[in-house]
């Protein structure tokens, strides 16, 4: 997911995705441990992704009320 379409999310929309980007991370962590994950890029691009949403996040945190 790009950084132009998690804008257009909602901020409800964002929680929801942060916490599943977050779980997938947890899940391919586990796996690469017992040696079950294939593919290794799947680590750093969820990394990227769940960077993503919280700087989506904190951009709409700080910008101020009437800029939205």
């Amino acid at each position: 997911m790009e950084i132009g379409e998690i804008r257009k999310l909602t901020d409800r929309e964002l929680d929801d995705r942060l916490k599943e980007a977050k779980q997938d991370l947890w899940q391919a962590r586990f796996a690469l441990s017992t040696r079950q994950l294939k593919d290794y890029s799947q680590i750093p691009a969820t990394r990227k992704q769940i960077a993503r949403i919280l700087t989506v996040q904190r951009e709409r945190a700080t910008a101020p009320r009437g800029a939205e």
